[in-house]
């Protein structure tokens, strides 16, 4: 994305590049219709986690205090990315998924629609 800046000689330094993040990549996650989190969380990950650890692992850690997390059948679970329809293969890592530096990853839970039906 290119810069516009509204004075002349600004010049910006883009400071999250891939190359920052020691190894690392962006990944931004979304739980689509639970407002309890209000925004996709940012995540430094190593493209070579397999995906099954962003799910079993990672996302535990972040929205297990969600009522509905312990609820979620994730054979049901349906994945984007980006605008994207996705189908993840657990098996294999963030970078064979496709999932490049700040990919957005967003997941919905059918039949669960947040704290008391806060979504619908």
């Amino acid at each position: 994305m290119a810069l516009v800046s509204l004075q002349p000689g600004y010049t910006g330094v883009v400071r999250d590049l891939e190359e920052n993040f020691h190894g690392n990549r962006l990944l931004f996650v979304n739980w689509e219709h639970h407002l309890m989190f209000c925004a996709p969380m940012a995540l430094p990950l190593p493209p070579a986690m397999p995906f099954g650890a962003l799910v079993n692992e990672v996302l535990p850690s972040l929205y297990g205090s969600h009522p509905d997390f312990a609820k979620i059948d994730w054979s049901t679970v349906q994945w984007k990315h980006g605008r994207e329809n996705f189908t993840p293969d657990l098996g294999k890592s963030l970078d064979e998924n496709g999932l490049t530096h700040k990919s957005v990853l967003r997941f919905t839970t059918p039949g669960l629609t947040g704290i008391a039906g806060s979504s619908t």
